[in-house]
């Protein structure tokens, strides 16, 4: 043993021979001190990336003493894609087949939050037709849906509630049906573009869409009865991952999060978007701050998001769904292929055939792009994580300068140590789950 690390029991001194310990017998109760005061029984654990309760491949090194965990921290980055970057090699209307895969959960915010700050950069906000702001709006909310359905059916499912599992993947492929009936694809859509959307609503979509809601009113009391006033399931939630108000403002986190301290904040409300302050919808908030609270959020917004798709059902009136500007305005001619959208081959026909001026502004727009005047734009929207921005720069040219997401998975990732520091190791995984945390929009 070294002079640094004597117990209260032994005592050095130096000689011509080096140093000499002596050791005596000592108090027991010293002895018990001295020994809780080592590190024996700390270890460090990774858990992640490869894990089945860590939301993807997110790598959490945990320091535990037993089963309490002392220090928790983030590793991130194994998915890392380069979208941000890759944007600055692609004109801006191709930007929106990039950032759709960044949370891969919500694609539809990540592609409006980037349509809105490119036509604020042209000023033409104005101009975008009502019909597309609807469908926007619909699209976002029932991407709502689908985001905190998963949300709760992983949160479940790690928990050992299998049974919510199966409800909430039974009832989110509803809504993947109706985006591959809109878009071609079930995710990945690329659908809301610069100015409008790429095609509008086919034949069915409404009556679809109508039905859903009808049936989601009826399946949403199911996690009611199975979870909410179950008593193993509230012992498991309540109270842990606890982070109050003082704790979200700090770190910046947003959200349910947030919004399970009772602060009402909801950007739809507070900054509004699309039109949203002409709906009528309330932002549900609780007061525990815990895992609890953020799930009783989730499963009201899911019902607040089926009052919202109602009246934009309602207020679909025929119109455009892409800019008149046709120096901007994507080709939106359209036709659902066995992989998705693709160019309706009648409409290339059309231009090939008849119109020289029209197959040259089609080959400028599709290989050049529109030009953004120089500036910056920054636009949020509320995803079902929280806070979704966007920090838009342009140089004047065809291709964006920088694109820079705040993803709310990110920045509410910071809440882990807060969160879970203090409590048993099971317990990480409640907290992990009530964040909701989505390392496509973590990593970009």
């Amino acid at each position: 043993m070294s002079a640094t690390h004597a117990t209260p029991s032994a005592s050095a001194r130096e000689t011509t021979e080096g140093t000499v310990y002596t050791v005596t017998g000592g108090d027991w109760d010293e002895v018990v001190a001295a020994a809780s005061r080592a590190d024996d029984e700390r270890i460090i654990v990774n858990m992640g990336p490869q894990h089945p309760s860590t939301h993807g491949v997110l790598r959490l090194i945990l320091e535990i003493d037993g089963e309490t965990v002392t220090e928790a921290r983030c590793g991130i980055g194994y998915l890392h894609t380069g979208i941000e970057k890759n944007l600055e090699f692609r004109n801006w209307t191709q930007g929106t087949t990039f950032v759709t895969r960044m949370d891969y959960l919500t694609p539809f915010y990540n592609e409006a939050a980037y349509c809105l700050g490119v036509e604020k950069l042209l000023g033409i906000e104005e101009q975008i037709p009502d019909r597309a702001t609807v469908i926007r709006v619909m699209l976002m909310e029932l991407n709502r849906l689908s985001s905190h359905l998963v949300a709760i059916a992983t949160g479940g499912m790690e928990l050992g509630a299998t049974t919510i599992m199966i409800y909430g993947f039974r009832d989110r492929e509803m809504i993947l049906d109706i985006f591959e009936l809109i878009t071609g694809l079930r995710m990945n859509h690329a659908y809301i573009r610069p100015g409008g959307l790429a095609q509008d609503l086919p034949p069915g979509a409404v009556d679809q869409v109508r039905a859903f809601v009808k049936k989601m009113r009826k399946n949403l009391p199911e996690y009611d009865k199975l979870a909410t006033g179950n008593p193993i399931f509230k012992a498991r939630l309540q109270d842990v991952g606890y982070l109050d108000l003082a704790g979200c403002m700090a770190l910046g986190v947003t959200g349910p999060i947030l919004r399970s301290t009772g602060l009402p904040h909801d950007l739809r409300k507070t900054q509004p978007y699309c039109g949203y302050e002409t709906y009528d919808f309330e932002v549900p908030t609780a007061d525990t701050c815990d895992a609890y609270g953020r799930f009783l959020i989730r499963l009201e917004e899911m019902r607040q998001s089926l009052r919202i798709v109602e009246q934009c059902l309602d207020r679909l009136a025929p119109g455009p769904v892409m800019v008149e500007d046709k120096k901007i305005a994507w080709p939106a001619q359209l036709a659902l292929g066995p992989d998705g959208l693709g160019n309706s081959l009648d409409h290339i026909k059309k231009i090939m055939g008849t119109s020289m001026e029209a197959l040259i502004h089609h080959f400028k727009l599709v290989t050049e792009g529109f030009r953004v005047p120089p500036g910056q734009a920054y636009t949020a929207v509320e995803s079902p994580k929280g806070e979704l921005g966007v920090h838009v720069v342009s140089d004047g040219g065809t291709r964006p300068f920088r694109v820079h997401f705040r993803d709310p998975s990110f920045t509410n990732l910071q809440a882990v140590a807060a969160m879970c520091e203090g409590g048993q190791v099971a317990d990480v995984i409640v907290a992990v789950a009530s964040i909701d945390p989505v390392m496509g929009g973590v990593d970009r």
